[in-house]
């Protein structure tokens, strides 16, 4: 008799809950300062609504996996390594009762992608629901420049774009718009969007991007999608087509607007501002040579916002060894090369694609913003990047039913030899 093995059936799909969950994520890494609104902001009411929105996506990605299923992930582990790191230097204070509140808001956001990553199986979906809710986010800041142009233009920022409507800054725009145009563009080249779809949001995007005038997102969206389609060459003719057709383009481009480029790039600013990264750097030399202690060195001061002497760091490794200590940023570090490293281990794929581009896009800003160490749309991004990594759940295979034994009346009845009979083993 053959043994068969019942394969148990997959589950449905990914419940619509949880693109909600991820819009709530996304909407609690938009972050409270920025610029001026058209109609003022408390900030307090800001940050009303980003808590709430992560403490709803934590209470509905618990409903929607109550029996706490996850699957092993070397991201989320490590995020919660550096979870327990902050923990650690914000116990001393030094950066005020803040600090615990950041490692409260930072442990939720870790718990959440833990409770998500039950439906991580290097699909689509997550990709979708990064796409609209940041596509979202772009329309409040369109229609914010609709509704008042010198608002969302305003002579504070140099003219560049801003949120009228949510207080967003250009680098943050600059940011969500570049992430979205480089998966759009890969999702036509993977043919799992239609082009009129896809210009629909890569257009609009584009000239978003433009207007905010952010040379690291349209370095990161440069070289990430290079990488990305890079990895394709060999087996797509579609991301061969479009590599070729965009060399092409960029280098009449260059030809032809080589000064309005330089202008746009420049923003106005002279060698020395440029040079210093607009006064970054001034603030990097600062914090490099303030004197530490071995606790400070190895756990940093705590979570805080990003800032030393009042300025902002705007650089993430630089963040993360101010406020987590050497400890964090190795943890990062470990971030950015495990992930690599699994994608440059997968074979050629959409997916595979997707992740190069996101992690190449956090790697290049990270140098010039800060992110990488706390809840942030970074995070978030390479959460993304995990999930694309991640390899389909295998079914389990359930044993076989067994035959049913026959009753007492159908057995069939043996004939016991003549010679055996009235004879018993005492």
């Amino acid at each position: 008799m053959s043994t068969r093995t019942v394969v148990a059936p997959r589950p449905a799909g990914t419940p619509r809950i949880v693109g909600i969950v991820w819009g709530l994520l996304v909407l609690n890494t938009l972050g409270s300062a920025g610029a001026k609104t058209i109609v003022p902001l408390p900030r307090s009411l800001i940050q009303m609504v980003t808590m709430g929105a992560l403490v709803a996506a934590f209470g509905l990605a618990l409903a929607v996996n109550i029996r706490l299923r996850i699957r092993p992930s070397a991201y989320v582990l490590l995020l919660t390594l550096l979870l327990v790191v902050s923990v650690i230097s914000s116990a001393h204070l030094e950066s005020g009762y803040g600090a615990l509140f950041r490692c409260a808001r930072l442990a939720v956001f870790v718990g959440t992608l833990w409770l998500l990553s039950r439906w991580w199986d290097g699909g689509m979906t997550f990709v979708r629901h990064h796409i609209r809710a940041y596509f979202a986010v772009l329309g409040s800041v369109a229609a914010g420049l609709v509704a008042s142009p010198g608002a969302a233009l305003p002579d504070l920022y140099g003219g560049r774009l801003v949120g009228a409507l949510w207080p967003l800054t250009p680098p943050q725009i600059g940011q969500y718009a570049a992430v979205i145009i480089g998966l759009t563009v890969l999702l036509v080249l993977g043919r799992r969007t239609d082009r009129v779809g896809a210009a629909v949001v890569i257009v609009p995007s584009l000239v978003l991007l433009v207007l905010t005038h952010t040379r690291t997102a349209t370095l990161g969206l440069l070289v990430g999608l290079a990488l990305a389609i890079g990895s394709l060459l060999l087996t797509s003719a579609a991301a061969r087509r479009f590599f070729t057709w965009t060399v092409l383009c960029a280098a009449v481009a260059a030809a032809g607007f080589a000064s309005a480029l330089q202008a746009w790039f420049l923003r106005g600013q002279d060698q020395e501002n440029f040079s210093s990264l607009t006064g970054r750097a001034k603030v990097w030399d600062a914090l490099l040579t303030a004197p530490r202690s071995t606790s400070e060195q190895l756990f940093g001061v705590g979570l805080g916002d990003k800032s030393f002497g009042g300025l902002p760091i705007d650089n993430s490794w630089l963040a993360v060894y101010n406020e987590q200590g050497l400890i964090g940023v190795a943890l990062v570090a470990v971030i950015i090369v495990v992930l690599g490293g699994v994608a440059l281990l997968r074979p050629p794929s959409l997916s595979r694609a997707c992740a190069i581009f996101l992690i190449s896009y956090c790697a290049i800003a990270s140098y010039t913003e800060a992110g990488l160490g706390d809840a942030s749309p970074y995070l978030l991004h390479l959460a993304l990047a995990a999930s694309l990594l991640a390899t389909p759940a295998a079914a389990s295979p359930l044993p076989a039913p067994e035959a049913p034994r026959p009753s007492a009346r159908e057995a069939p009845r043996q004939r016991v030899p003549r010679w055996a009979r009235g004879s018993e083993v005492t």
